[in-house]
C-alpha cells in the first residue's frame, strides 16, 4: 500500500503528488493530519481551519460517490504515520512541496524516519508553476528584484508546456480502509462565523483588473488568496486562465506570489529579520497603545481604520488597502513590521507566510525590491486617489464625521518627519 497525504493541495483534480501515487502499482490510502503543532496556536473558531474542513468535505463527498473515503487524522505528524507504519505495509508516501521554513523542518525528520522504516517519500511540485532555483539568474543566484524576476519566469513559461495532471481520473485506485473522518468537534474546533468569498476568475474580471484593482469599493479582486493557500484550485488552471487575457496585470500578481515563494526559499532568515540588515537597527518605539488602536481600527486616520474593520470581522482586506495601513504602522506609528505580520498571521483567510513577509518588509524599506524608506504613504492622500466617494470607508465607518469618531492618534507631518529622522539614523 502507499500513501497520499494532502497538505495544502485540497482537491482531486488536477493534483501532481496525487497523480503520481494513483498512477503507482499499489492501491494509495489518502489522508490528511490536522498537525496539533498549528492547531495549538489558533483560535477554536478559526475560519481557516472551517474552509480547510469543507474542502476535506468536498473531497470526501466526491470520493463516497464512488465507494471510497478519506482518512482524517489529529496529532503531529510523525506521530499519526508511526500509528499507520505500525498497522499496515507501506512502501511510499507520496506528498506535494511545501516550502515554508516549519514545513521543511517537518519534513526533513519525516523523511529521516521514514527511512529507517525502508519507506520511500516521493514530494511533488504542484503549488506553484516554478519553485526553489527554477528562475534564477544566469549564474544560478536568485533573483532579488521583481521585474527580471517576472520577465525571467515569463521566458521560461514560454518554452514550458503546462500539463494537466489527470488525477481525477485515477481514483479507482483508492483503497478501501476502516479510518475515520473526523469532525471539527473532534479535532476540538468549532464552525466560524466568518464566510468565505467565492473566488472569481472571469474573463470580465481579469481583463479589466487592471483599471478596477487599486479601488476597494469596486470590489473588483479575485479572493483567489485562500483557494491557492490551500490549493482548493490549481495553479496551472489559474495561470492559464491568466494567459488568456491581453491584460497582464492578473498573471503579474501570480508571479507575485512565486517571486516571495522563491525569496523565502533562499532566505528564510526572513521570516524573523530583515532583508537588509542595517534595517534591523531601527529604533522602532512600539507602544502598545497605538498598536491596540491600529488592530481596533480607531487610529482616526478613515483609509487605515475601514482596512482594519475590514480585516477583523471577515479575515480579508483589499490589496491596495494592505499597503496603506503597514505603512501607518511602521512609519507613522514607528512599530516593527514584524508586530504588524504576526497580526496579519492570526487574521487573514489568505495568509501565506512568503507574501506576507515580504509584502510587510516592502511597507517597511526593509526588504527585497523594498519602497524606499522616504517614501511614506499620505493615508489622507490615499483617499483622494482610491476612495473619494468615501463608499468602502463608510461602510466599515458608520461613525464617520461624528463625535464618536476618535481624532488622529498621530499628526501627520510631525509622524513622516520623525520616521525619517529614526531610520535615517538607523540605515544613513
Amino acid at each position: 500500500m502507499n500513501i497520499f497525504w494532502f497538505r495544502r493541495d485540497l482537491r482531486l483534480e488536477d493534483n501532481v503528488g496525487l497523480f503520481h501515487a494513483l498512477s503507482s502499482d499499489e492501491d494509495v490510502l489518502p489522508i490528511f493530519i490536522f498537525d496539533e503543532t498549528i492547531l495549538s496556536q489558533l483560535p477554536k473558531d478559526d475560519a481557516r481551519v472551517t474552509f480547510i474542513y469543507q474542502q476535506l468535505e468536498k473531497i470526501q463527498t466526491q470520493l463516497q460517490a464512488i465507494g471510497k473515503s478519506l482518512a482524517v487524522f489529529h496529532g503531529t505528524p510523525l506521530e499519526v504515520f508511526a500509528k499507520l507504519i505500525d498497522e499496515n505495509k507501506v512502501k511510499t508516501v507520496y506528498t506535494n512541496h511545501d516550502y515554508e521554513p516549519y514545513a521543511r523542518k517537518r519534513d526533513l525528520e519525516l523523511n529521516l524516519f521514514f527511512k529507517e522504516k525502508n519507506i520511500e517519500f516521493k514530494t511533488s511540485k504542484d503549488q506553484v508553476i516554478f519553485e526553489k532555483s527554477d528562475v534564477v539568474k544566469d549564474d544560478g543566484t536568485p533573483y532579488v528584484v521583481y521585474t527580471p524576476f517576472s520577465n525571467k519566469w515569463k521566458d521560461n513559461f514560454r518554452k514550458t508546456k503546462l500539463i494537466h495532471y489527470k488525477s481525477e481520473d485515477l481514483l479507482n485506485k483508492i483503497t478501501l480502509h476502516s479510518y475515520s473522518f473526523l469532525s471539527l468537534s473532534d479535532i476540538g474546533f468549532e464552525s466560524s462565523k466568518i464566510k468565505v468569498t467565492h473566488y472569481d476568475i472571469s474573463n470580465a474580471l481579469i481583463d479589466n483588473y487592471e483599471a478596477t484593482r487599486n479601488f476597494p469599493a469596486m470590489n473588483k479582486t479575485s479572493y483567489l488568496g485562500i483557494y491557492l493557500r490551500f490549493g482548493a484550485v490549481s495553479i496551472r488552471k489559474m495561470v492559464a486562465n491568466a494567459i488568456q487575457s491581453k491584460n497582464e496585470t492578473f498573471l503579474k500578481e501570480l508571479i507575485w506570489r512565486e517571486f516571495f515563494m522563491q525569496i523565502l526559499w533562499h532566505f528564510p532568515h526572513t521570516i524573523n529579520s530583515s532583508f537588509r540588515p542595517k534595517y534591523d537597527e531601527i529604533k522602532w518605539e512600539n507602544n502598545e497603545v497605538l498598536f491596540q488602536k491600529w488592530c481596533e481600527g480607531k487610529t482616526g486616520y478613515p483609509f487605515v481604520d475601514a482596512g482594519m474593520r475590514e480585516l477583523n470581522a471577515t479575515g480579508h482586506m483589499h490589496n491596495r488597502v494592505r499597503m496603506i495601513v503597514a505603512s501607518f504602522l511602521c512609519k507613522h506609528l514607528l512599530i516593527d513590521w514584524r508586530w504588524g505580520e504576526t497580526y496579519f498571521a492570526t487574521k487573514l483567510l489568505d495568509y501565506e507566510q512568503s507574501s506576507n513577509v515580504g509584502n510587510w518588509q516592502w511597507a517597511a524599506g526593509s526588504g527585497v525590491d523594498a519602497a524606499p524608506y522616504f517614501r511614506i504613504f499620505n493615508p489622507t492622500e490615499q483617499i483622494k486617489k482610491f476612495d473619494k466617494d468615501l463608499a468602502y470607508i463608510k461602510k466599515w465607518i458608520p461613525e464617520l464625521n461624528s463625535l464618536e469618531y476618535p481624532n488622529p492618534i498621530v499628526d501627520h507631518k510631525e509622524a513622516r518627519e520623525k520616521c525619517l529622522r529614526v531610520y535615517k539614523a538607523a540605515v544613513g
